[in-house]
């Protein structure tokens, strides 16, 4: 009966569309505070987050007051939000209205301080920067103001301290993707066209994204391809292999970039680091293909194809050769002498046999031998012979000539592995630069 008694006294002859001051010059002033209790989504295309806060409103109503003495020492009692008034307190961010419960009820004390909590789930406009994917660090805020009322009639201040405002995380769920860190207070005044001036309080959240998902499902395989790029440098690039395990890593990674890139925020104010990273890590397996598609036709040269030019020698298998410190430079050289001493002695022999058809070693044996056999057995012999001797003569010449088939390409084979060797080094050399740029870039941020 006591709750029934005060709740028909306030509200008999109370005017909810007024503001609730005796004097109209007083200042309504509206002390808020807000903790966060959940981030629910942060969309980076549409640039808005979504978070669940706990709002609490407090303010003092001059028509809400009473003697408790005159009500059973009761201090404090619920009403309708609909019976009073309210402040017209709103978030300049909003850009949806979310699903939040309806709190009916206010608690109002004797001395007609209100108090208004509840609960919100706020969507809002954020300008998300998302250049440092995943290790961003997003700082939205949250701007409340009354629409209607200025800073004359309304005033707008902090519940608590701004301390225990900025590191309060006791009712916070943080178990998804991401952590607050803080959420810092600003008070300031607003006015639009030299009119009245408005009171606005600003909270900024700032949270923070956590990498480990995004670090073990994109970054990690992509580093793992790349050493495995490098590592196909060690096949050798004689051998057909080399091109079939760099278009398969090409393939894969082109597979990866596909599942990945659902993954990606995608925004129209630019591109993520990581974005950057995988074109980057795709472009150096391309120039790593290319590289050793060139190295591969260079030591496979067909038949009919010239020495190694002079100049190539003195720059690749002279100069190179000490400048990239490699040693054992002649396991792919030509023994040219020896192949120069077994044709001079082949013609040599050649040139004896077409004098002495018989194979006699002496010329004393030789005229012993015409004078006992007939002139006409010399003259039928005399034709098979010759036949055999450009047989042999043609089969000679063959056999020169693929050695120095063999030469050359022995040749361009020395010339490919010294090249390889420079690409390689001047590929690990791109890689590594890459790397230190970008991890210069991150702690560059992360300092910031």
């Amino acid at each position: 009966p006591t709750l029934r008694r005060l709740s028909q006294h306030l509200l008999a002859h109370y005017q909810k569309g007024t503001r609730p001051v005796r004097d109209w010059r007083t200042t309504t002033n509206v002390a808020i505070d807000l903790m966060v209790y959940a981030i629910l989504s942060v969309d980076e295309k549409n640039q808005v987050l979504t978070t669940y806060i706990w709002y609490r409103q407090h303010w003092t109503d001059e028509f809400l007051r009473w003697d408790p003495a005159r009500f059973d020492n009761l201090t404090q009692i619920s009403l309708p939000v609909e019976s009073i008034w309210v402040p017209d307190i709103l978030i300049n961010e909003f850009v949806d209205v979310g699903k939040s419960p309806h709190v009916p009820y206010v608690y109002v004390s004797h001395h007609g301080e209100v108090q208004n909590l509840k609960p919100i789930q706020v969507m809002t406009a954020c300008s998300l920067d998302i250049y440092n994917f995943p290790f961003d660090v997003q700082n939205c805020s949250l701007t409340f103001t009354s629409w209607l009322h200025h800073i004359r009639d309304l005033n707008l201040s902090l519940w608590r301290q701004p301390e225990l405002v900025k590191f309060d995380r006791s009712v916070f769920m943080n178990q998804g993707e991401w952590e607050l860190l803080y959420v810092l207070s600003c008070f300031q005044e607003f006015s639009v066209k030299s009119s009245d001036s408005y009171a606005e309080m600003k909270f900024y959240v700032v949270i923070r994204r956590r990498p480990l998902f995004y670090t073990v499902s994109l970054l990690l395989p992509s580093i793992f391809l790349m050493v495995m790029d490098i590592v196909g440098f060690y096949l050798p690039p004689n051998s057909g292999e080399r091109v079939s395990f760099k278009i398969t890593l090409l393939l894969g990674y082109s597979v990866f970039l596909i599942i990945v890139s659902d993954t990606l925020p995608a925004t129209a104010v630019g591109t993520p680091l990581i974005g950057i990273y995988f074109v980057v890590c795709m472009a150096l397996l391309v120039i790593s293909l290319t590289e050793t598609i060139l190295i591969v036709r260079l030591v496979h040269k067909q038949d009919l194809q010239p020495h190694v030019p002079e100049w190539v020698k003195r720059l690749l298998l002279e100069r190179a050769t000490v400048l990239l410190c490699i040693r054992d430079t002649k396991k792919f050289s030509p023994s040219r002498t020896q192949s120069s001493d077994i044709s001079r002695q082949v013609e040599h022999n050649d040139s004896t046999a077409k004098l002495n058809p018989y194979g006699c070693e002496a010329p004393g044996e030789c005229e012993g031998t015409a004078g006992a056999r007939p002139v006409a057995a010399l003259a039928e012999g005399s034709l098979p012979t010759h036949d055999v001797l450009r047989e042999i003569s043609a089969i000679r010449r063959f056999l020169e000539k693929r050695e120095e088939f063999r030469d050359v390409a022995r040749e361009w084979l020395q010339v490919g592995y010294v090249l390889d060797v420079l690409l390689f080094r001047a590929y690990l050399a791109a890689v590594l630069a890459y790397s230190i740029t970008l991890g210069t870039l991150w702690s560059v941020w992360r300092d910031a």
